[in-house]
């Protein structure tokens, strides 16, 4: 999705330029150019407006519990810290944002609420924030610039930071692009670190592809049981959770752990 209807804000940065745009009552975050990073309906602040976001938090549908520890890696306008800032009231929430005009940004027109007892949102490269960090139940990493995705956080090395960073039962979710040049090597770094523990859901043909990398093997759960809690998570979270499962079960890599 490329384009702008009305600018509304821009800032100049060292890392990229970061612009604000409306069309329609969804206000989009551009950085370095006009590919929209992350979008907000201003009506529904709190929703997840781009498919991809609702995608990272499929892994909820084989997780054991909710998350009592994430962290974010890139802030964008802030729609996943957002999101589980309203739904999961007991969750503790870091973001790692290493441009402080996004975090600017996200305050001022995202409706990205200040950091709390709740919510810390730490100016930082995450490739240095991840090392001293330890027990959390996600990580969701969605590290882009203007150009596609940054590589220092696709290196074995950071994935292998990640990893450490989770608990027993934690999980690292990825956003990729499916059309990165470079995504068949991301994507075989990170299976390498997790032991092939990866559940792939794919968003749209060619698109964003979300990986789901567990730090422990997947538990077997029947079909009828991923089912029931593809139903639960749909109405408790609004997010089309059953789409979710066929499209896992239909991807040919996830065949050995999908029933």
């Amino acid at each position: 999705m490329r384009f702008f209807n009305r600018r509304i804000h821009k800032a100049v940065s060292e890392l990229d330029t970061v612009e604000i745009s409306e069309q329609d009552g969804v206000r989009y975050l551009h950085l370095g150019n006009d590919t929209v990073q992350s979008a907000m309906r201003i009506a529904t602040p709190n929703s997840l407006e781009l498919t991809y976001t609702q995608a990272m938090l499929g892994f909820l549908l084989l997780a054991p519990t909710p998350p009592k520890r994430a962290l974010l890696v890139g802030l964008g306008g802030g729609s996943l810290v957002k999101f589980l800032h309203h739904q999961f009231t007991n969750t503790q929430l870091t973001v790692a944002e290493i441009n402080a005009k996004v975090i600017t940004a996200a305050h001022q027109f995202f409706q990205v609420p200040q950091s709390s007892d709740r919510l810390e949102i730490v100016l930082a490269d995450a490739t240095e924030f991840i090392i001293n960090q330890t027990e959390y139940d996600c990580i969701l990493l969605d590290g882009f610039d203007s150009g596609c995705q940054v590589s220092s956080l696709a290196t074995e090395s950071f994935y292998s930071d990640c990893k450490n960073a989770l608990t027993s039962e934690g999980v690292l979710s990825v956003n990729f692009w499916a059309s990165d040049p470079k995504f068949d090597i991301y994507r075989r770094r990170l299976a390498d670190v997790f032991d092939q523990q990866i559940i792939y859901l794919p968003v749209e043909k060619r698109g964003n592809i979300i990986a789901f990398a567990f730090s422990s093997p997947l538990r077997f759960q029947t079909l009828r049981t991923l089912q029931q809690r593809a139903l639960q998570l749909s109405t408790q979270l609004g997010l089309p959770y059953t789409d979710f499962l066929e499209a896992m079960r239909q991807h040919p890599d996830n065949a050995k752990l999908i029933p």
